[in-house]
This record gives structure tokens, sequence and C-alpha cells, in this order.
């Protein structure tokens, strides 16, 4: 497998011994979307920060895109939309954007089209020769994604990148996201939002207190928590209930769940419904949502801690 970024160690500490990252490691597949998930003060712009060098991490052993983390020429492959962007309220959109086109070297005749395009693309096309001082935040927000992609970058991070958008703007950013994928991008989401990652995200990081306290493919990982519930029209009758408990299926009045990987198991559940004249009301697989995956992790790491 391909990596965007791969991880060995990494620890952040600031002045006066607080530790912000204790020694993690983590793996970015390339071409695909990765979510880091964690709680305020989890760490999370920290992290992004410490691999695009903007921070000097403590200890750092790791790759971005093949090269060390910190190699200056793979910086320039890189975009970055950073938390709370904050751009000059005299400068216009178009301004923003080619000034960051400027910063990272794209030659005008190249940026000037590219920044029309991004513009564009983001919604902001209208607006793009209008004082950002004008701009609401979650204008201020697309236009902070067009700079992070001026340089067409392989690998994106955005921190917390649907800040202060509406929810028709929120649509928006999930499409260009995709789109960013289905161009072989790799993006990096950093958010707290968890269903705006769940339905995006092909790999997911829980950061908690400095730690990866969960990782991997998100299908996997919501894949573990995977059940069957079957609803019948009123209680299950005593018989069956106790038939269905005694194969380890659980019954509560008028619905039984089945955990299992696929949906074999829930047939003689079916079969035995039907044969008592039950109605069936409603067949359906269920799995873990990220929220509760995300509750469960950082809960068992508050226990390991102590707290």
């Amino acid at each position: 497998m391909s990596l965007a970024v791969s991880i060995e160690y990494l620890r952040k500490v600031y002045r006066g011994g607080f530790e912000a990252l204790a020694g993690i490691s983590l793996e970015v597949p390339r071409g695909s979307v990765f979510g880091l998930l964690g709680p305020n003060g989890a760490g999370k712009s920290t992290m992004v920060k410490s691999l695009l060098t903007i921070l000097r991490p403590t200890e750092c052993r790791g790759q971005l895109l093949g090269q060390p983390i910190g190699h200056r020429a793979t910086l320039a492959k890189v975009g970055f939309l950073p938390e709370h962007a904050k751009f000059p309220d005299y400068l216009t959109g178009r301004q923003v954007v080619e000034f960051t086109a400027g910063l990272s070297k794209v030659p005008a005749s190249v940026s000037r089209p590219r920044t029309s395009a991004l513009l564009e693309r983001v919604g902001m096309a209208a607006w793009a020769d209008k004082p950002v001082g004008t701009y609401s935040k979650g204008m201020k927000q697309r236009v902070g994604l067009a700079q992070a992609l001026v340089n067409d970058p392989e690998l994106v991070f955005l921190d917390e990148p649907t800040d202060g958008v509406d929810p028709e703007g929120r649509i928006e950013i999930r499409k260009l996201i995709e789109s960013m994928r289905a161009e072989g991008k790799t993006v990096f989401v950093n958010s707290h939002l968890l269903a705006e990652v769940e339905q995006v995200a092909d790999h997911v990081a829980i950061l908690s207190k400095g730690r990866i306290v969960e990782s991997g493919r998100m299908s996997d990982l919501t894949n573990r928590g995977r059940h069957y519930e079957v609803r019948t029209e009123g209680p299950v009758p005593l018989a069956l209930r106790d038939q269905f408990l005694a194969a380890g299926w659980q019954v509560a009045g008028d619905r039984i769940d089945i955990e299992a990987d696929n949906a074999a198991p829930v047939q003689p559940v079916i079969d035995a419904l039907r044969s008592a004249n039950l109605m069936i009301r409603e067949v359906k697989e269920a799995r873990l949502s990220l929220e509760d995956l995300f509750l469960s992790a950082v809960k068992s790491q508050g226990k390991e801690n102590g707290a």
C-alpha cells in the first residue's frame, strides 16, 4: 500500500512540560480521504502543524509523500487550510489565492486562470473581486479552500474545513473533497464533526489526550458492531422468545437483535416468525456509527488513565 503520510514516531512537548503528542504513529494511504477526529485539545492541530513544520516537533520520524517529514521541496506539493484561517481584510478573494500561488512559486500564467477556476469551484466567483473584510465566516472558508488548492497539491490538509459554513456549503465542501479524491489527491481532514467525516472518509484515526486510541479503514471499524434487527407486529411470543435467546440472540419486546457478519443467520428467525403467523414489520442491517466508535474509544482511554 502506497502511503502519503507515514509517521513512525511523533512527539510534541510544549514549554512548561505539557505533552500535546505522546509519541504517535500513523499511516495515511495515498488517494484516500483520511479523517483525524478528537475532542477539542486532543492535539489534532498540533499534529498537522508538526507535519507541515509550522511547529517544531520535539521528536519526529516519518515520511511525507515518500520524503522525510520537513523536506522543503516536498512541502511545495502540499496544500493547507488552517483552522480559523485569517486573511487581510483589504485583499480581495482573488488576491488571497494569487498571493498563495506566489508563495508556492506557481507561475502567474498558470495561477491566474487556475485562481478563477478555483473560485468558481468553491462558489466564490461572484465575490472574487470584493474585499475579504466584507465576507462572512463561511465565505472566508471557501476562499481558504481555493488557496489550499492553487498549487495543485498531491496532499491537502484541511483543518476544520466546514467551520462556520452553512448546511448547503457543507454539502458543497463534501462534494469538493470527493472530487479531490477522484482526481487522485490525498485529503487529510481534521475535524470534530463526526457526521461530516463519516460521510466522506475512507480511513479514520481518533486522537485523545495526545494519543491515537483507534485507527483503521472506516468500514472495518464500523463493522465491529454489525448486527441485524428484526421487528414484529406486537411482542415476540414467549415460546419464540426463549428459542431465540437460547440461540444467543437478543429479544426485547417486538425486536430481535442478531449479531452476524452477513444475513444468513437472519433467515431462520424469519422462518420461525412466519411459521407462527407473526407479521414482520422491518428487517434492517445496523452497525456502529462513527459517533459510537468515537465515544467508546475515548471512554476506554479515560478508564485506562483512571479518569
